[in-house]
């Protein structure tokens, strides 16, 4: 397991450099089946103003990666066949499939959509420079408790579906309570996938955070 960890992060540590180097900055998207992690990438991939690619991971289909494709959005996928995460070589492997024969990608945004689970893709780096949770209002407050490593790791975490705040039983106290105790310094906003609540202060949050990497391409 210890050669599985070092193989990988070996491996992530380069892709990170290469990304670092072209001025991409990379953002490890996490969360659960039907988070709503495509509906808010696409709201945010709208705010940036900045080019924007996409690495999407799933166990089967490409359903998230061809509703990409028709907003105009670049976009590759993986499909793991059971695998429960993505891991670096696969991912670096894929972004050289986002780039057209004889053209280098520079100066933008490289999300990555890791595969639905709130457990395996907290464990290994894939040369994100942040990692960004996306947690459902619909699938409970007690996620942080349950799952505590994704919310620990988490540079950013966006509750979403808050349009559905009126209708369903979450306690937001107690949520935030459990996100504090693991991750004290984790910025946390309120969005809709649906409406786009809360996406123009996450977008400004992304875009502020990436300057010091996509600025070193001028």
């Amino acid at each position: 397991m210890e050669s599985v960890y070092d193989r990988n992060e070996k491996s992530a540590a380069e892709f990170n450099k290469s990304l670092t180097e072209r001025g991409i900055f990379c953002v490890n998207i996490m969360g659960s089946p039907g988070a709503g992690k495509t509906s808010v990438l696409v709201k945010i991939i709208e705010k940036l103003g900045l080019p924007a690619y996409v690495i999407e991971g799933d166990i089967e289909s490409d359903i998230d990666s061809r509703k990409l494709k028709s907003l105009g959005i670049s976009a590759v996928q993986i499909n793991t066949g059971g695998a429960c995460h993505l891991d670096a070589p696969v991912v670096s492997d894929a972004f050289s499939e986002l780039e057209p024969d004889g053209v280098n990608l520079n100066r933008g945004f490289l999300f990555i959509e890791n595969i639905g689970n709130l457990v395996c893709p907290a464990e290994f780096v894939i040369g994100e420079h942040i990692k960004l949770l996306i947690s459902s209002a619909a699938e409970g407050s007690d996620k942080p408790y349950k799952y505590p490593l994704a919310f620990e790791k988490a540079d950013i975490i966006l509750l979403n579906k808050c349009d559905l705040l009126d209708y369903i039983d979450f306690d937001r106290e107690f949520f935030m309570s459990g996100v504090k105790k693991l991750n004290p310094s984790a910025l946390v906003f309120t969005v809709s996938g649906k409406t786009g609540q809360g996406i123009d202060e996450a977008a400004a949050w992304l875009k502020n955070r990436s300057n010091p990497v996509i600025n070193i391409i001028k």
